[in-house]
């Protein structure tokens, strides 16, 4: 391999790693803000679970997803797993909250 190559592909490959980074730093921006919700959700005894705002969330990323010539299958796939984690989180805040109102 060459000199130049090797640069070159370690310069991908550090960017690749920063971004990484940045993905994981608004991963964890966005599980703050969710959580935040899945209190707001348990204080007023709503569902985890907006099946319709998901749908509409989903939609509007695949969107997005076609807008910046990525696959919008991959996007889904992404946001769903994304969702699931937010929505055991919420069930389990709400669980929580209603044991602390039983006591």
């Amino acid at each position: 391999m060459s000199e130049i190559f090797t640069a070159q592909l370690s310069s991908y490959r550090d960017t690749i790693d920063n971004l990484d980074a940045a993905l994981v730093s608004i991963l964890a921006e966005r599980f703050k803000c969710t959580t935040a919700v899945g209190f707001l959700k348990a204080e007023h005894q709503l569902s985890a679970v907006d099946a319709a705002r998901e749908e509409r969330q989903l939609e509007r990323l695949r969107k997005l997803a076609d807008d910046a010539k990525l696959d919008g299958d991959l996007i889904e796939v992404v946001m769903r797993s994304i969702i699931a984690e937010v929505v055991k989180r919420h069930r389990q805040i709400a669980s929580e909250f209603a044991k602390a109102g039983t006591k």
